[in-house]
């Protein structure tokens, strides 16, 4: 059995250079690869391409490398959340391809499946399908997408093992699973890595095959995007 395990998030992103393509997992700032984004930050590495479902927030997350200005383009579904962003955008300094949610889904998946395109009625008919072939199945139109190509996909755990098989807890098994599997190097964070063979098999979402690197992560803030909280002693 092939030990995964590295000692730090900057030794798991060895040979990440300037200009490569990064699937970032996480469903706003749930399950994001804290510690990943840190070391890339202190890496300095620029000109990079990230596929994320979200941009991260002002001065976290995704958020941090856009405020540093090392992300040259994003692929993402919703960036509502960060004025950076909407900044930088608005002002041409960041390249910017919004897909539909399930469609970013889709070619991650498809990607990680050896699936090269698909087709989808999403986005017909919109500014989404331009330049793309659309044909007809049974009577109503559907846009081919193509799967994504990532030099690393970088994501975030409950727990693995050091064979570098991966257990999400509730809302972070988001993209994460489907990234993992679509990278041609992954790198995982986990919050607890215990010794291979201490997961029950019936309980791993991700297979280590498709792991390249592993390693536990030091600390996580867990930041609530949106905090909504009731008056106290309001009734519920």
């Amino acid at each position: 059995m092939i030990r995964k395990v590295v000692a730090n998030a900057d030794l798991a992103l060895d040979g990440l250079t300037d200009g490569m393509t990064l699937m970032v997992g996480g469903f706003g700032l749930c399950g994001i690869p804290e510690n990943l984004i840190a070391a890339l930050k202190l890496r300095g590495s620029r000109n990079l391409t990230c596929i994320a479902n979200n941009a991260g927030v002002d001065g976290f997350g995704l958020g941090l490398l856009l405020e540093s200005r090392q992300i040259r383009k994003m692929i993402s579904s919703y960036v509502g959340e960060n004025d950076e962003f909407e900044r930088q955008m608005l002002s041409g300094e960041l390249e910017v391809e919004l897909i539909p949610q399930g469609t970013l889904a889709e070619r991650c998946r498809a990607a990680g499946a050896g699936i090269p395109a698909f087709f989808t009625p999403a986005g017909v008919g919109t500014e989404v399908a331009e330049g793309k072939e659309v044909r007809l199945f049974q009577g109503k139109p559907y846009l081919m997408e193509y799967a994504f190509e990532a030099d690393f996909a970088l994501v975030k755990a409950w727990k693995g093992d050091e064979a570098g098989n991966l257990i999400f807890k509730g809302t972070a098994r988001n993209f994460n699973p489907m990234m993992a599997m679509a990278g041609r190097i992954t790198v995982a964070e986990v919050e607890e890595l215990v010794p291979a063979g201490m997961l029950d098999p019936n309980a791993i979402h991700v297979p280590g095959i498709f792991v390249h690197r592993i390693f536990q992560g030091a600390h996580y803030e867990k930041r609530i995007e949106q905090r909504t909280v009731r008056p106290k002693n309001t009734p519920l």
